[in-house]
């Protein structure tokens, strides 16, 4: 089961702001008015205590956090963890990212509506978008094609608007840990526009071959494991109301079936690219 932790958020923090208001502005005055006190043997005492509800305690004491946690995660930073190793090499299974949210405009949680156009991906970003076929799915990829791009891949090679990507041989993949299964693999050098990459490339699975017009408002994107990737290639374009943010640095490793240690420390703090 996945969890719009956006809505939830949203809605713990109208909850326990609304529950704030509500007896700030209508029950604590009640309760002055009518000498609420803590217990009955303090009827009488100079200084009355207010007794306060203990859900209205808890609801003033999260409100901030909700909502701090709330702006953070909308407007400026999210993390998430990568589950699968579709952007190998360049992303491992384990590793735990964080999204800028505002590289492509602010928007509205939730309803993912662009209020503030800031700005959009950039041939080469890495973006972490709905997967249109189940938007409650976070995926992540890189883009290739913008709008209006013709994207065609033929005999493993990336062609864009009928010129070949450049792509040169970078020895053979040894993968690790949950990545192990990739060993063997090719590792090739991309040049996407400004972008320098590597990715990975099995020379005996078989290769898809389109050719696409990327339409107005759509990206095509694809997995760095290019032969281990459901991508654009396969169910389509991503619409840019679905773009969620530009992955930008791994926090943390974190990969349990890695002999060497369950934390690669060398990769906390590495920027994506």
């Amino acid at each position: 089961m996945n969890i719009d932790f956006a809505l939830l958020l949203v809605l713990l923090t109208a909850a326990s702001g609304a529950i704030w208001a509500f007896d700030a502005w209508l029950m604590a005055p009640r309760r002055r008015a009518a000498g609420a006190f803590e217990s009955p043997a303090e009827r009488g005492t100079a200084t009355p205590v207010r007794r306060e509800p203990l859900f209205v305690d808890y609801a003033r004491s999260f409100f901030p956090i909700f909502l701090i946690v709330l702006l953070l995660r909308s407007f400026l930073i999210e993390p998430f963890r990568i589950p699968s190793a579709s952007m190998m090499p360049t992303l491992l299974i384990g590793d735990f990212i964080l999204v800028n949210k505002y590289r492509y405009g602010l928007r509205l949680p939730v309803v993912n509506s662009r209020v503030v156009d800031i700005g959009s991906p950039d041939r080469g970003d890495i973006v972490v978008f709905r997967y249109p076929l189940d938007t409650s799915v976070p995926f992540i990829k890189r883009v290739v094609g913008l709008p209006g791009d013709r994207i065609a891949y033929r005999s493993k090679g990336l062609y864009v608007n009928g010129r070949a990507v450049k792509q040169e041989a970078a020895g053979e993949y040894l993968g690790v840990g949950a990545g192990a299964s990739q060993t063997g693999d090719a590792v090739r050098t991309e040049y996407l526009g400004a972008a320098r990459h590597r990715i990975l490339i099995n020379p005996d699975a078989p290769s898809v071959a389109l050719e696409e017009i990327v339409p107005e408002g759509h990206y095509f994107v694809m997995g760095d494991n290019r032969d281990n990737s459901r991508d654009s290639r396969y169910w389509g374009f991503v619409p840019d109301q679905n773009l969620i943010g530009k992955a930008f640095m791994i926090w943390m490793n974190f990969d349990l079936s890695n002999e060497n240690g369950i934390i690669d420390w060398q990769r906390l703090g590495q920027s994506i690219q």
